[in-house]
């Protein structure tokens, strides 16, 4: 049996939109925006939007050509070398491994602002949204799809209404009337100094800012993972990829530049913020609000965080046990993880890959949670490894139908900027995953060795260059020359399907019908 093609055009347009859209927005611009000012999380930020939408152009071209099941690790292992299809996937399920533990983590300690921990054990709230999450992936696609939807969508009002709200509060529309403009881009001052001092200490500054932005924008690339229980793919991707570039300007740039304006860089409340774990009490969208002189408002934002981190957990989870279930299709992982039952669902891959899940327990011990900021770090330089590996991919891709006299007229969909768009966003990466936590290496910065940022900070770059090596040693692999990179098999089968259910949906007249409630109020989001 097969992955079921159960995600519809608005499950994958929110799936894509809700991936991109979690707490490294809503709560990590606060440690940025302290750290660094409000010019460096503006540029860190609009430069990291411009990366991703790279990363998604180059993603995009490959599957609206061929959309697989095993996804990108797929087309990196078809298009570029089996080795690098190998370590991307294993890459690629590391980081969700990991992710998923710390966002059940990050859902109880929200739970915190209403019940204490002394009051209710957070592994009690832990157990509760690991079978919750379980039993959604297990339900089957269209189920998944149907949730994830939703919780996007929440997801999306909620940004949606603290930019109108900036914006107000920006204006002097608050209950202080106090126009702020760009009061404190002059006071305390657009930049701040790190480590160093003046022009050196302003640039430190931004660099240390493009970690927070690369975190917060990770995931965007999962509808990469949806293409193989997409229905109509060719057209569904494609026009989540456009829209991801208006996304990130609306969603993430347009944010921390009304941030910026609201919370000077200096702000008490903002210090004590970034101290917090997780919650309202630690988003710097809350002491905006706070300076503003609102109040009730953060118990409110609180529970819109609550659904944003249970949301993240069970995608997560889907992602996962569909990357596992991608290797074991192409050979690279045990056979009994490609097994599904009769909705389409990787059973074994979900069950697998929900048992990592369980590592959210050491929470219950008071003086674990700081082991999850070091899963942070992990997580970034799998996340940016898996980019460079899809603009490896991606620009092997190019040569190959160049190679093979595809042209571009024959693609359902071709990045914008091309090779090249690829070639400049892979630089950039590279930079950034050498870079990322150079702040180890500064004497001051954390007053000592910190063994473990470094650690956890670089590890995956020499995991992933052994997982290449050691699968080209094992089995005496090469890569991919142009002409015999294949582009083909499979694409007749896809052909077929899509053929079929256009004649479907035009036979039943629903093509276009998405729901009364998303047309008249979501659709426009969009």
């Amino acid at each position: 049996m097969e992955l079921h093609r159960g995600l519809k055009a608005r499950h994958i347009t929110m799936i894509a939109i809700g991936g991109a859209i979690g707490t490294g927005l809503i709560i990590g611009t606060g440690s940025a925006l302290a750290r660094a000012g409000p010019a460096s999380i503006l540029i860190s930020y609009t430069i990291v939007g411009f990366l991703v939408y790279l990363v998604m152009c180059a993603l995009g071209e490959m599957a609206a050509w061929l959309p697989m099941s095993s996804g990108f690790t797929g087309y990196a292992a078809r298009f570029c070398d089996p080795a690098l299809g190998f370590a991307l996937g294993y890459t690629y399920w590391f980081k969700y491994i990991i992710v998923t533990p710390n966002q059940l983590t990050a859902a109880a300690l929200v739970l915190q602002y209403w019940v204490d921990r002394d009051r209710v054990n957070p592994g009690v709230w832990i157990a509760i949204f690991l079978v919750t999450i379980i039993c959604i992936n297990y339900f089957g696609i269209r189920f998944f799809g149907e949730f994830e939807f939703w919780l996007s969508s929440i997801k999306v009002v909620t940004i949606v209404a603290l930019i109108i709200l900036s914006a107000v509060l920006v204006l002097g529309g608050g209950p202080d009337h106090d126009r702020k403009g760009f009061r404190y881009w002059k006071s305390p001052g657009a930049f701040r100094t790190y480590v160093d001092t003046g022009d050196t200490g302003r640039f430190l500054g931004l660099w240390s800012t493009f970690v927070s932005a690369t975190f917060a924008y990770l995931g965007t690339e999962l509808v990469g993972v949806t293409v193989g229980e997409a229905q109509n793919p060719r057209k569904t991707i494609p026009r989540a990829i456009k829209l991801t570039f208006y996304r990130i300007v609306f969603f993430y740039v347009f944010s921390v530049f009304l941030l910026g304006m609201l919370v000077p860089y200096d702000s008490q409340k903002l210090m004590d913020a970034t101290k917090a774990s997780t919650g309202a009490t630690a988003s710097p969208f809350v002491v905006a609000i706070q300076l503003s002189g609102i109040p009730h408002l953060p118990g409110i934002l609180n529970a819109c965080i609550l659904i944003f981190v249970f949301s993240a957990s069970n995608s997560d989870l889907y992602i996962a046990s569909r990357t596992i279930y991608g290797l074991a299709k192409e050979g690279k992982a045990p056979a009994f993880l490609a097994k599904t039952d009769s909705r389409g669902v990787p059973y074994n891959a979900l069950g697998l890959s929900a048992s990592f899940a369980l590592l959210a327990f050491m929470n219950v011990a008071e003086d674990s949670k700081t082991v999850f900021t070091y899963f942070v770090n992990l997580v970034t330089i799998f996340g940016i490894l898996t980019w460079i590996s899809i603009l490896v991919t991606h620009i092997y891709f190019v040569r190959a139908r160049r190679a093979q006299n595809v042209t571009d007229d024959q693609l359902a969909y071709t990045a914008p900027l091309g090779v090249a768009g690829s070639y400049a966003a892979l630089v950039m990466c590279i930079l950034i995953a050498v870079f990322k936590n150079w702040n180890v290496f500064v004497a001051g910065s954390y007053g000592k060795w910190d063994y473990k940022s470094f650690i956890t900070g670089y590890i995956g770059i020499p995991l992933y260059l052994i997982m290449i090596f050691g699968y080209k040693f094992l089995y005496k692999g090469t890569g991919l020359a142009p002409e015999d990179a294949d582009l083909f098999t499979g694409k007749d089968r896809i052909d077929r399907e899509e053929e079929a259910f256009l004649a479907s949906q035009a036979e039943k007249g629903t093509e276009n019908r998405g729901g009364w409630f998303y047309r008249t109020f979501v659709s426009w989001l969009f």
